[in-house]
């Protein structure tokens, strides 16, 4: 009589969203979470559905212009978030970030991560949340140029590159540069999940 193989346990990777989360800084990674085996669990102030953003500069405009874009509903609040039990977390832009780094529960988890040095990546605006959670001290981080202030005052190096890679941080200025910096983030989530396997 033949053993039964149990299937290896899907790992799962947190995605930080909030009102006003931009669309395709979400969406992008959430899908390719998803096509690489991994299941993202959406995560926000509250257990409930999410109105995301579209931000663009459109000619003639010198900062960003905000559209109406897709709903997303979160798994749970931030408060319920056991953050030992995820793979990796994911910090999106748009204005979220703004007023949801103020979470004293989301700046617990994003600790966690950058302690367990675990994979992180973030996008535009998101690397409010791990500036003002005191993570970013000495660490090489893209983003959006309007964000470059919130980066360096809280002792982090400005790059301005499509994919800049340091150590367990993965980042990316806009969602123009998903193309670059995903790819480089799921193959770290692939490893830390074979390195999982591998010390069960």
């Amino acid at each position: 009589m033949s053993a039964t193989v149990q299937p290896l346990a899907v790992e799962k990777v947190l995605v930080v969203i909030g009102d006003a989360t931009e669309t395709v800084d979400t969406l992008y990674p959430f899908y390719r979470l998803q096509e690489a085996g991994f299941e993202p669990i959406v995560i926000a102030p509250e257990r409930r559905v999410y109105q995301m953003v579209l931000h663009e500069v459109r000619p003639g405009w010198t900062i960003t212009k905000e559209w109406e874009g897709y709903q997303l509903r979160a798994d749970l609040a931030f408060a319920d978030v056991h953050p030992e039990d995820y793979l990796g977390i994911f910090f999106s832009g748009g204005r979220a970030p703004e007023y949801i780094r103020y979470d004293k529960d989301l700046v617990r988890i994003t600790r966690h991560f950058f302690a367990e040095n675990k994979p992180v990546a973030s996008v535009c605006h998101g690397v409010e949340i791990p500036a003002f959670a005191g993570c970013v001290q000495g660490r090489r981080m893209a983003t959006v140029p309007k964000c470059r202030f919130d980066l360096e005052v809280a002792g982090g190096i400005f790059v301005d590159q499509p994919c800049v890679i340091d150590e367990n941080l993965v980042r990316g200025r806009t969602y123009h540069d998903s193309g670059h910096f995903v790819g480089p983030w799921i193959r770290l989530l692939e490893a830390a999940a074979t390195t999982r396997v591998a010390s069960a």
